[in-house]
């Protein structure tokens, strides 16, 4: 007796299986505006490709570094206290440029009012902790 050959059935891969979770990006829409910013002039697309890589990697170095910082005095969360030790490091921050003055100088005014403490009428400081 002949049998009927049946086709295999090949099971159906799952397009969210096939592709690796990425890490997040900062967007290149930010990248440049700050570049264009700070650079003052036109930027080629060439170049502009090499400062998106620099950043994204300077970014990633800096988490790292922060992660570092925060698992070395056991805690799970960065805070304030790492930027400024990363800063130090750095060499942004010393004895004579303070992160005040930094925070004065590159921030706009609302960031200013968020990072820097201000006393305001009915003896209160903003922002509150």
């Amino acid at each position: 007796p002949l049998q009927l050959l049946q086709p295999k059935t090949v099971p159906k891969r799952l397009a969210t299986s096939q592709k690796k979770p990425q890490e997040p990006r900062v967007p290149r829409s930010l990248i440049k505006e700050i570049f264009r910013h700070f650079a003052k002039m036109p930027v080629t697309r060439d170049a502009f490709q090499i400062v998106e890589k620099c950043s994204e990697r300077y970014f990633k170095q800096l988490s790292d570094d922060l992660e570092a910082y925060s698992h070395h005095a056991g805690r799970k969360t960065v805070e304030a206290a790492d930027v400024e030790v990363l800063m130090r490091r750095q060499g942004l921050v010393t004895d004579k440029m303070p992160l005040r003055v930094l925070i004065e100088r590159y921030l706009p005014l609302e960031y200013r009012r968020l990072l820097i403490p201000v006393a305001v009428s009915g003896n209160k400081v903003m922002p509150c902790k």
